[in-house]
Parts: structure tokens; C-alpha cells; sequence
């Protein structure tokens, strides 16, 4: 009986077992939002824990452990928002990006849009802001700034570009056991709601574009959406329709809202 090459076998499927990574996880363990979740997007001001939302979307960076912590003990999930497409220049690790990799102002102060094609000198980066994410117990990540090829960026980036971008941020997502979401880029959706868990969206209504959302309403997955500018008469009927996850927000993302 020719045991050993069996043996051989499942003694490097056991090594490859306990080498795989412990952030990892399948996708069946990953917090999935369902279509239809409520939530709560405050990127700026002091931050209000008291909206009775199962959500919460904050900034990475100007929240710790403790307040990850406490909406946990309220039974929320937390996504953490980062800039992954743009540079900006308030960050703590502003000063690690190097010059070649910023472009244009992307209409933010403070702000320039990145060379996503410099893969070798941005996946380091945002790698470590993910570990950061992770660190403090965020359930997810927003990454904003994920349609750059269709904006005046300085660079000449292409469909292609931003695809192999957006789906190298996913993956260091799902490699530290991070839901991640697709922010904006409605044109690339087809090709991208397979490895995002859910979809962030501005503005959809108000540029008819919400019909574009929905392959991730038909793969069970949330889209979570705000307006600006229209009232919530304008927008809620149809959001309600298509199953959006739709409030009414102002442009420096405070506390105040006023969900559909």
C-alpha cells in the first residue's frame, strides 16, 4: 500500500493550514450587510452614538479602539472610511507618499488624486491603514476615491487601472477579514459586485443613475446610499423600490439626516 505520498499530502495540507493567516476570513464569516439596512455616515463633528441605527460609517483615522468598542456594546456594526484613490494632506502618514504618486486636486482641500497605477508604491500604504482598521475592530472599510480614471487625476488611467486598483484594496480587505465596500464607480459594477460585500453611494438619485446599483440589491448585498441636494420625496419612493439603503445627508457629513 503506497501511504506516503498520501501522507506526504495531508502533511502539507496541515502546514498550509496553520500558516494561512488568522485575519483571514471566508466569506461566510465576513459581516455581510442586507439589502435594506439602515445606517449612519458622520464623518465630521463630534461623534453621536445615539442614532438608533444598526450601522455606523466613521472615519478611520479620528476614531480608536474604544469607540469601535462601545458601538460593538450597542450592537452596531462599524465601517471604517478611508481614502484609498486620493492623498490628503492632513493624514498622520501623509508624509510617506511620495511626490511621483500625486496628481491633481480632486476638488477637497487638502487633497490630491493618486497614481493607482504605482501599485508597488500604494499597496504597502494602504495596507497599512487597513491593518490600522482592523487593529481598532472595524467590521469593514470604505474606500473612497475608487473612480478615479473617470476623473481629471493628472494620470493617464485607464478602466483597466482602476479595476486591478479596486480589486487589490478588496483583497487586502478580505485578507485582514474586513468587509469592503464599492464607493461610487457604478460604471465598473458588473465587473466589481463579486468582490465587494457591499456598495456606498452618492448622488445616484439625483443623477438617475440608481438603477446601475442593482446587481449588488440582486446578490443580497446592501447599498448604502445618500443624497444632498434633493428632499427625501424625490428620491425615498424609488429607493424604497430598488431596495436602497437611502437617507438624506449635508455635504460635511455632520450628525444630522433624515433617512427614507
Amino acid at each position: 500500500m503506497r501511504r506516503l505520498p498520501v501522507l506526504a499530502a495531508l502533511f502539507t495540507l496541515l502546514l498550509a493550514g496553520c500558516t494561512t493567516s488568522s485575519d483571514s476570513k471566508s466569506p461566510a464569516e465576513r459581516w455581510q450587510p442586507r439589502p435594506g439596512t439602515d445606517w449612519q455616515w458622520q464623518l465630521s463633528g463630534r461623534l453621536d452614538t445615539s442614532v438608533d441605527v444598526p450601522v455606523y460609517d466613521i472615519d478611520g483615522f479620528d476614531h480608536d479602539e474604544e469607540t469601535v468598542d462601545g458601538l460593538h456594546e450597542d450592537g452596531r456594526q462599524v465601517i471604517c472610511y478611508l481614502s484609498t484613490g486620493a492623498w490628503e494632506e492632513f493624514r498622520p502618514d501623509a508624509k510617506e507618499f511620495p511626490a511621483s504618486v500625486l496628481g491633481r486636486g480632486n476638488g477637497w482641500e487638502g487633497e490630491r488624486w493618486l497614481d493607482i497605477r504605482r501599485v508597488d508604491v500604494l499597496e504597502p500604504l494602504m495596507a497599512e491603514r487597513l491593518d490600522m482598521c482592523r487593529d481598532k475592530g472595524f467590521d469593514a472599510v470604505e474606500p473612497d476615491n475608487m473612480d478615479g480614471y473617470r476623473n481629471r487625476t493628472g494620470f493617464p488611467l485607464t478602466a483597466r487601472d482602476q479595476l486591478r486598483y479596486n480589486r487589490l484594496i478588496a483583497k487586502l480587505a478580505h485578507d485582514r477579514g474586513l468587509a469592503v465596500g464599492l464607493k461610487n464607480d457604478l460604471d465598473q459594477i458588473p465587473e466589481l459586485v463579486g468582490d465587494f460585500d457591499f456598495a456606498v453611494n452618492e448622488q445616484c438619485a439625483q443623477y438617475k443613475e440608481c438603477g446601475a446599483l442593482t446587481p449588488f440589491i440582486e446578490a443580497d448585498k446592501a447599498v448604502f446610499h445618500v443624497e444632498y441636494e434633493l428632499p427625501t420625496s424625490r428620491f425615498c419612493p424609488e429607493s424604497r423600490r430598488l431596495g436602497l439603503s437611502s437617507m438624506l445627508k449635508k455635504y460635511e457629513l455632520g450628525v444630522w439626516r433624515e433617512a427614507c
